[in-house]
């Protein structure tokens, strides 16, 4: 079984900063690429960064500049460094990655959501 668990959310005031985790654990062959979305109250889930094996990443205009999303490969740990946080940036946010076990299947694999709350 494989799993992603989300941590670093929590309350934060505008202007403030936030760094999310993602680790992923349980029978890993590879890790491809990797994700954060977010889902804000009464809106779709919407994609916010993402990270290629290779490290390359892509942002969504909204968070360019002020996320930056990273990976230690070694720890199977995925990283979003979220600068000048604005109640606009409220919502759950997910993490996602494209992993294969040991029979080398590879499967898209979703954690549970860390709450962010911008609010002063």
């Amino acid at each position: 079984q494989v799993q992603l668990i989300e941590s670093g959310g929590g309350l934060v005031q505008p202007g403030g900063s936030l760094r999310l985790s993602c680790t992923a654990s349980g029978n890993i062959f590879t890790i491809d690429a990797m994700g954060w979305y977010r889902q804000a109250p009464g809106k779709q889930r919407e994609i916010v960064a993402g990270i290629s094996s290779s490290a390359r990443t892509d942002y969504a205009d909204s968070v360019k500049g002020r996320f930056t999303v990273s990976r230690d490969n070694a720890k199977n740990t995925m990283y979003l460094q979220m600068n000048s946080l604005t109640p606009e940036d409220t919502a759950v946010y997910y993490c996602n990655a494209d992993i294969s076990d040991s029979g080398r299947v590879i499967k898209r694999y979703w954690g549970q959501g860390t709450q962010v709350t911008v609010s002063s």
